[in-house]
C-alpha cells in the first residue's frame, strides 16, 4: 500500500448537487474537476464520468460512455458520498424488516419519546426505516446479586463480553423464527435488522438469527451487536474520517462520508501549516454549512442523530446548520430571516433563471461579490445562460419595497416603544428608507451571525477560546463570508487551501486506511483490573494489525491508538479518552496513563474533577491506521513581480460601493500580498478580501488572510431592522453561553447530564429578553421571579449581590427549581441595567420524600426548602453557612427532612452563580461595543418584534372568528380528575390585536398538590401563543404584552402562599394548555399528562415521565407514543434501566385503539410494564385517569389512562391517578397512558386514514454535538 506511481489515482466526493474529482496523474501532476452529481441526459454515474473525462483528456484515447472504463490505468480510487444521508432523508433505502425482542415492537417508533420541534403541534417525525416488525419470544436479563424474585425454575447462566453474568429467561425458538423469516422473504423483503435486548454484551441469540437469515437468502443482515458490512483497490471514506475497503463499507458508518473528507483535508493542510494553532473548519455549501474543530486530534462523537435516525457509530463531530448559499431570505414581522428553507439545486437561487426564490447567493450577487462573467454558462432552462443579475435585482427590489412599507407603517410604534426604555436621550427616529443594497447586505450579516453561533457553541462548550483559532474555509460559498465571520468571532487568520472548492475530495487522497474494533467493558480503572485491560487491548490491537496486514500494509506503515470510554461511577458523562501524551507508569495500564488523561480533560470540559470517585471503563476501542495518504508535491511559482488585477469592479460594503480589484488565483505568485477590498477567483470558488484585510499566497499555493478590525461603525438608537436580527442572535447567544458554563461547572446528574435548567437575560424592568433553552414550563416563568425581586428589594440590590428564590408567590414553578438572579450594574448608572438568571432543577431540597416531588403533599413545607428573596451572595461573598441552614430547615416540620444531598446543592448553586457571572460579562462586553442606550433600545425592539407577531396572529384569528360566528369572544372548560374546573373566556380586540384571557370561574385551590402558581399559567400561555403564531419568534416579554391575564386569587391557578404545588407544575400546566387550545379550536387534546413515575429504596431512586398520544388537528393525525406540550423528557434506554435499577422492563409498546377516531385520528398512548426484582416504594403522579382527552370538530375523545398493579400473588389492583405504594419482589406495575383526541367527523371512507407522510428534506436536518445538546435540553 505504498504510494502508487505510474498510474492514475482518483479521490472522488459525490455530493447531493456536485461531484468533486481530485486526480493524481502518472507524472505526479494534479487535476481537479467538478460535475453535476445527476445529469441523466449525459451520463449514468458521475464518479465514473469524472474518471472517464480525465483518462480521455490525459491519454488522448477514447473511452466511450457505454463501455466499462479500462481499470489497468488506475492505481486506486477513493470515494466519499452523501448517498447514505440522502437515503435517510428520502427514506429510499432497501425494503427492510425489523426483528426485535417480544414486547418491544414499537421501540424504534417511540425512540426517545421526545418530539424534535417543541412548537410543532403536528409532531412531524420521519418514518421508521423498516416496513415490517417480527417479535421474537426470547429474553435475557442481567443477573443482580440483590435480586429477590422468586425462582420457579433454574435459568441458564451465561457470561457476556463485558464480564456481566446474564440469565436466559426464554430460549430462542429457531423453528418459529425460520417460519417468520420465510414469510418476510415471500413478501419481497430481503434486508433484515435484528435488535434483541442485551445483545451488546451477549449476542448468541442475535448471531443465531443472523446466520439463519443469511442461509435463507436475505441479502443484507444487520445485527445490533455488530453491524455487518456491505478489482481495483477501491476505498470508501467513513464518517469517522478513515478509509475502508468497499466490501466493508456500510450505511451506518457512511452518513458523514462526504463531509468527513473535508475535515481530513483541512486538518492535514491547515493545522500543520498554522504552527499547531487549533483550527475551525468552515465548509459552506449550497444548502448548509458544516462546522468542526481540529487541534491535533479528530474530535469524534459516538452517537448522533441524522434525519431523525440515531446512529451509534464513530463519527467526526461535524455540526451542520441551515445556512448555505441556497438558504432562502425572508422578512417576517420586522425581522430579517435566513433559512432554514433552501432553494436546493432545482430550481436554485433566483439568479439561476429557473424561477427560484431569493437566497444568500443572490445577496452576494446583488452586492457585486459574485461576477457572472467568471461563471460558466450553465444556467436557465437550457443550461446555456449566465447567472442573471437582472432576476436577482427584480426580486430584491420587490422585497425592498415590502420592507420599506413595513418600516413606514410601523414608525410610530417602534419609536414609542424604544423611548420607553429609561433614557431621555434615547428618543429614536425610525430608520430611513432602505436601499436594495442595504437589504442584501442585511441578509448577509444575518446569515453570518447564524453561522457564528454554532462555532461559538462548539468551542466554548469544551472550554476553548473561539478567538484563538484559525478559520479554515472551504466549500463553494465559504470564501465570500470568511473575513466577516472571522472578524465577528475575533479570529485573526483565515486559511483557504488551493483546492478549497474540492477539499472533501482532496481530503480523501490525504486520508489513511482505518480499521476500528470496539467492545464493551464493565471494569473499574484501577490496579487489579490493569492485567485484564492489557490483555483485551492487546487482543484488539492484534486484530487491527492483522486486518491491515492482510490489505497489503507493512508493519512499518501501521499505527494503533487505544481509547477507553471512561466515566466517574454514578455519572452518565462518559468521555472517549486517548492516552496520547500520557505515557504508562506503574500506576497505569500498559497502553498509557488514562487516569491522568481523563481527569485533565474532565477538568478542561467541566471545570472540576471528583477525586475520590472510582473511574469506570465502559468500552475499549482500538483504531488502527495504515499510512497511505499522498503527499502533495505542488509548489507555486516564486514571485518578485507584481500581480495585476484582471479587472476592476464595484463591490458594496458597509460604507457603500468601493473599487475592488479582481485577481485570478492561478496567476498569483507566492508571497504576493493583496490588500482588501479585492476578489480572488478560482475555477471552483470566489474569495472576498474585505476592507482592512490582507491576503497572501503561500509557497504551497494556498491563501492565508490576515483579518483586520472592523472600521468603527456608529449605531444609533433608532430601529435598524438588520441590527434587530443580529441583536436577537447576540442576546440568545448570551443565554446559550451561560448554559454552557452552568453545565460544565455543575455536578449533579439533573443539571450536568439531564440538562434540566434554563438561563435568561432580562431588562432593567425584569422583562424577559432571551431565554435558552426553550423548556416549556420555564418559558416566561423566570420573568415573574425577577420582577418580584425588583418590587421586593428595589434599591437594596447592590453590585456583588446574587438572589436565590423558588417560592411560588415569587414566580417559582415548584420548589426543586431554584432560580439564581444576578443584577448587572454599569458605572455611572444608579440601578441595575440588566438582570441575568439561571433556573436549575435540584434533585433534592428536603421535604417528606426523597426527590422533593411527593405525590401526596398538602402544604408547601412538605415539598422542601423555601427561598423568597434570599441573598445567596452578598458583596461578592458566597453565603454558604446561611444557605446550608436554609436547605436543612425543612427538618423542623413533621415527617420532613432537610436536603438529602447538600454537597450537590452547594456545588450546583455555585455553578449557577458562575453562569450568571459569565452572562454579566457578556452583557458588559455588548454594552462596551455599542453603548448602553443602543443595547437597551434594541432590547425593547426585540420585545416589540415578538409582540407584533402575537398581535398579527390575534388579528388574523379575530377576523376569521368574526366572519364565522359574528363574535370576538371564545370560551372553553376542562376538568381535572378530581372534578376541579379550569375555565377560560377570551375577549379579542381585532383592531389592536390584543386579548383578555380571563380564568374567572376556575375551581378553588385543592387539598392536594395540583395547585399551579401564576407563573405556570403564564408559561403555558406563552407556549400556546408561540404554537399558534406558527413561526420562529423571540420568546420574551413581548409575547405577553398584548395579553391581559385575569386569574382569580384562591383558585387552583393562583393558590395561597402555603399551598402544595408540585403536581401543578407537571400536571395542571398540561390542562391549562388543553383549555387554551380548545378555546381557539387549534387541535384536539393530547394526553394531558406527564405520567410521573418514581420508585426507590434506601439504596436507589429513579424518576421518569412517560409518553402518550398527541391530539389530531386540521390536516394531520396525532403522533403516537410521544411527549406533548409542557414536557419533552427523554426516556431511559431499556438496557441501561435494567442494568442500573432493580427492575425488568417487560413491555414498552404503543397502546392500540387508545387514540380518538375521526377524520384525523388521535395518537395512541403507550403500554409500559415494570417487573420489580426487589422491595421498593412506587409513587405515581398522573392525570386523565377519569377524564378523557377531548376530540374536536366531531372527532372522538382519546382513551383515559390506567395505572394497574399486578401483585405477585395474582391480584390486580387499580392504583388510581395519584398514590404511593410499597411493592414486593415479583410485583408488576402496568402503565397505560392516555391517547390523543381525534379531529373532524369520521366517515365510512376514512375511518383510519393513513398518516400524512412528510418528506424530511422539506425542512433542513441539523446535526452535530451542538444540535444534540439543544435537543437534549429541549427534551427536559
Amino acid at each position: 500500500m505504498a504510494e502508487t506511481t505510474g498510474k492514475f489515482d482518483f479521490a472522488i466526493d459525490r455530493g447531493g448537487t456536485f461531484t468533486d474529482v481530485f486526480a493524481r496523474l502518472p507524472d505526479g501532476r494534479e487535476r481537479v474537476l467538478k460535475l453535476l452529481s445527476r445529469d441523466p441526459q449525459n451520463y449514468k454515474d458521475a464518479p465514473t464520468e469524472g474518471i472517464r473525462r480525465v483518462l480521455e483528456e490525459e491519454t488522448g484515447r477514447a473511452f466511450p460512455r457505454d463501455q466499462p472504463v479500462d481499470t489497468s490505468l488506475i492505481g486506486w480510487i477513493r470515494m466519499g458520498t452523501t448517498v447514505a444521508t440522502n437515503a435517510l432523508l428520502e427514506r429510499e433505502g432497501e425494503r427492510t424488516a425489523l426483528m426485535v425482542t417480544k414486547g418491544f415492537k414499537d421501540l424504534l417508533h417511540i425512540g426517545t419519546q421526545a418530539r424534535p420541534k417543541l412548537f410543532d403541534l403536528e409532531v412531524a417525525m420521519p418514518d421508521v426505516l423498516y416496513e415490517e416488525v417480527i417479535e421474537v419470544d426470547e429474553r435475557v436479563v442481567l443477573q443482580q446479586d440483590s435480586c429477590k424474585l422468586p425462582r420457579k425454575d433454574a435459568k441458564r447462566i451465561v457470561t457476556g463480553s463485558t464480564g456481566d453474568s446474564l440469565e436466559v429467561w426464554k430460549e430462542l425458538d429457531l423453528e418459529q423464527v425460520e417460519k417468520d423469516l420465510r414469510g418476510v422473504l415471500s413478501r419481497g423483503i430481503t434486508s433484515l435488522a435484528v435488535l434483541l435486548l442485551h445483545s451488546y454484551t451477549w449476542s448468541d441469540h442475535e448471531r443465531a438469527v443472523g446466520s439463519l437469515a443469511l442461509r435463507l437468502g436475505f441479502t443484507q443482515v444487520s445485527l445490533s451487536s455488530e453491524v455487518m458490512p456491505m478489482e481495483v483497490d477501491v476505498l470508501f471514506m467513513q464518517s469517522d474520517g478513515g478509509l475502508t475497503p468497499m466490501e466493508q463499507f456500510c450505511g451506518s458508518r457512511a452518513v458523514l462520508s462526504g463531509p468527513a473528507g473535508g475535515v481530513v483535508g483541512y486538518a492535514i493542510t491547515s493545522y500543520s501549516q498554522m504552527e499547531k494553532k487549533p483550527v475551525i473548519g468552515f465548509d459552506m455549501g449550497g444548502t448548509s454549512t458544516d462546522v468542526s474543530r481540529y487541534a491535533g486530534q479528530y474530535e469524534h462523537v459516538f452517537e448522533a442523530t441524522t434525519a431523525g435516525v440515531t446512529l451509534q457509530a464513530p463519527q467526526l463531530d461535524i455540526n451542520t446548520v441551515a445556512a448555505g448559499g441556497g438558504s432562502r431570505l425572508f422578512f417576517r414581522s420586522g425581522m430579517f430571516i435566513v433559512g432554514p428553507e433552501s432553494a436546493g439545486a432545482h430550481p436554485g437561487p433566483a439568479c439561476y433563471r429557473k424561477g427560484g426564490p431569493l437566497t444568500v447567493t443572490d445577496a452576494n450577487l446583488a452586492l457585486g461579490r459574485l461576477l457572472p462573467s467568471f461563471f460558466p454558462k450553465i444556467f436557465g432552462p437550457g443550461e446555456n445562460e449566465p447567472l442573471s443579475l437582472e432576476e436577482t435585482t427584480k426580486h430584491f427590489r420587490r422585497l425592498t419595497e415590502e420592507i420599506n412599507l413595513f418600516l413606514s407603517s410601523n414608525q410610530s410604534q417602534a419609536t414609542s416603544n424604544g423611548a420607553n426604555h429609561s433614557h431621555k436621550s434615547m428618543l429614536p427616529t425610525s430608520q430611513s428608507v432602505m436601499s436594495m443594497e442595504e437589504v442584501a447586505m442585511g441578509f448577509i450579516r444575518v446569515a453570518n451571525e447564524a453561522m457564528c453561533r454554532p462555532i461559538r457553541a462548539l468551542t466554548q462548550a469544551k472550554g476553548h477560546d473561539t478567538s484563538q483559532h484559525v478559520l479554515a474555509c472551504f466549500g463553494g460559498a465559504g470564501g465570500q463570508h470568511a473575513c466577516a465571520i472571522a472578524r465577528a468571532l475575533g479570529m485573526k487568520t483565515v486559511f483557504i487551501h488551493k483546492y478549497s472548492g474540492v477539499l472533501s475530495a482532496y481530503g480523501l487522497a490525504l486520508a489513511d486506511v482505518v480499521e476500528e474494533v470496539q467492545e464493551p467493558c464493565s471494569l473499574q480503572y484501577e490496579q487489579h483490573s490493569f492485567g485484564e485491560l492489557d490483555r483485551r487491548v492487546e487482543q484488539l490491537s492484534k486484530r487491527c494489525h492483522d486486518t491491515l496486514c492482510a490489505r497489503g500494509f507493512t508493519s512499518g506503515q501501521i499505527t494503533t491508538e487505544v481509547f477507553l470510554h471512561l466515566r466517574y461511577e454514578g455519572t452518565d458523562c462518559a468521555l472517549m479518552v486517548t492516552a496520547d501524551g500520557y505515557p504508562s507508569n506503574n500506576q497505569s495500564c500498559r497502553a498509557g496513563d488514562f487516569r491522568s488523561a481523563f481527569t485533565k480533560r474532565y477538568l478542561k470540559e467541566f471545570g472540576f474533577t471528583i477525586p475520590d470517585r472510582p473511574i469506570m471503563v465502559d468500552d475499549i476501542r482500538v483504531r488502527g491506521c495504515g499510512k497511505s495518504g499522498i503527499k502533495s508535491v505542488y509548489k507555486t511559482k516564486m514571485g518578485h513581480r507584481q500581480a495585476k488585477p484582471v479587472t476592476m469592479t464595484k463591490c458594496y460594503f458597509e460604507g457603500g460601493y468601493l473599487d475592488t480589484s479582481v485577481y485570478l488565483w492561478e496567476e498569483l505568485p507566492c508571497g504576493y500580498s493583496i490588500q482588501g477590498p479585492a476578489i480572488i477567483i478560482d475555477k471552483n470558488s470566489t474569495i472576498l478580501v474585505e476592507p482592512c484585510c490582507e491576503a497572501c499566497l503561500t509557497e504551497e499555493g494556498d491563501i492565508c488572510m490576515t483579518v483586520g478590525s472592523d472600521p468603527h461603525c456608529t449605531l444609533g438608537t433608532e430601529l435598524n431592522t438588520v441590527q434587530l436580527s443580529i441583536f436577537s442572535h447576540r442576546f440568545m447567544s448570551i443565554a446559550e453561553q451561560m448554559g454552557r458554563v452552568l453545565q460544565r461547572t455543575s455536578i449533579s446528574t439533573n443539571i450536568k447530564e439531564r440538562l434540566d435548567f434554563s438561563c435568561a437575560v432580562f431588562g432593567p424592568d425584569g422583562g424577559l429578553v432571551s431565554n435558552a433553552p426553550h423548556i416549556p414550563v420555564h418559558l416566561g416563568a423566570m420573568q415573574e421571579t425577577v420582577q418580584y425581586q425588583i418590587r421586593s428589594l428595589g434599591n437594596k440590590l447592590k453590585e456583588g449581590d446574587v438572589i436565590l428564590s423558588n417560592h411560588p408567590c415569587a414566580g417559582g414553578s415548584h420548589l426543586p427549581d431554584l432560580t439564581v438572579i444576578t443584577p448587572v450594574f454599569r458605572k455611572g448608572v444608579s440601578g441595575p441595567v440588566f438582570f441575568v438568571a439561571s433556573r436549575g432543577h435540584h434533585a433534592d431540597i428536603g421535604g417528606i420524600t426523597p426527590g422533593s416531588m411527593p405525590p401526596h403533599s398538602t402544604s408547601l413545607q412538605q415539598e422542601g426548602a423555601v427561598f423568597t428573596s434570599f441573598k445567596l451572595v452578598t458583596g461578592g461573598v458566597f453565603q454558604e453557612e446561611a444557605v446550608t441552614e436554609a436547605l436543612m430547615a425543612p427538618a423542623q416540620y413533621p415527617d420532613c427532612s432537610g436536603t438529602r444531598n447538600l454537597h450537590d446543592n452547594l456545588s450546583d448553586l455555585r455553578a449557577q452563580v458562575a453562569a450568571n457571572q459569565r452572562g454579566s460579562q457578556l452583557v458588559a462586553e455588548l454594552i462596551d461595543s455599542y453603548g448602553l442606550a443602543v443595547v437597551q433600545a434594541y432590547m425593547g425592539y426585540i420585545q416589540s418584534n415578538a409582540e407584533l407577531a402575537v398581535r398579527d396572529m390575534l388579528r388574523d384569528f379575530a377576523r376569521r372568528q368574526r366572519l364565522q360566528t359574528g363574535s370576538l369572544e371564545v370560551e372553553s372548560e376542562d376538568l381535572m380528575d378530581d372534578g376541579t374546573a379550569i375555565r377560560l373566556r377570551v375577549q379579542i380586540n381585532e383592531k389592536e390585536g390584543s386579548a383578555v384571557f380571563d380564568f374567572t370561574g376556575t375551581g378553588t385551590e385543592v387539598w392536594g398538590n395540583c395547585n399551579a402558581p401564576r407563573a405556570i399559567t403564564l408559561s403555558a400561555l406563552i407556549y400556546c401563543l408561540r404554537c399558534m403564531v406558527g413561526q420562529d419568534i423571540p420568546l420574551n416579554q413581548g409575547c405577553l404584552a398584548p395579553i391581559q391575564v385575569i386569574i382569580p386569587p384562591g383558585s387552583i391557578l393562583q393558590p395561597s402562599q402555603n399551598a402544595a404545588v408540585v403536581g401543578g407544575n407537571v400536571l395542571t400546566s398540561q390542562r391549562v394548555v388543553d383549555v387554551i387550545f380548545r378555546a381557539f379550536e387549534v387541535c384536539a387534546a393530547s394526553q394531558g399528562c406527564m405520567n410521573n413515575i418514581s420508585f426507590g429504596s434506601e439504596r436507589v431512586g429513579y424518576y421518569e415521565t412517560v409518553a402518550g398520544g398527541a391530539g389530531a388537528g386540521p390536516g394531520w393525525n396525532g403522533r403516537s407514543g410521544v411527549h406533548s406540550h409542557m414536557t419533552n423528557t427523554r426516556i431511559t434506554d431499556p438496557e441501561i434501566l435494567e442494568k442500573r435499577y432493580p427492575v425488568i422492563l417487560e413491555q414498552f409498546s404503543l397502546r392500540p385503539g387508545s387514540g380518538g377516531a375521526g377524520k384525523h385520528c388521535g395518537g395512541n398512548g403507550v403500554i409500559r410494564k415494570l417487573l420489580f426484582r426487589n422491595k421498593v416504594v412506587l409513587s405515581v403522579l398522573t392525570e386523565r385517569r377519569s377524564t378523557r382527552p377531548y376530540g374536536l370538530q366531531g372527532g372522538e375523545d382519546g382513551a383515559a389512562g390506567l395505572n394497574l398493579l399486578h401483585r405477585a400473588d395474582g391480584r390486580v389492583l387499580n392504583l388510581g391517578a395519584k398514590t404511593s405504594v410499597s411493592l414486593q419482589p415479583g410485583d408488576m406495575f402496568c402503565l397505560y397512558t392516555p391517547g390523543g383526541g381525534g379531529y373532524g367527523r369520521e366517515d365510512e371512507h376514512n375511518s383510519r386514514p393513513q398518516i400524512k407522510r412528510r418528506r424530511l428534506n422539506e425542512t433542513f436536518p441539523e446535526r452535530g454535538s451542538v444540535f444534540e445538546y439543544r435537543m437534549a435540553q429541549e427534551g427536559v
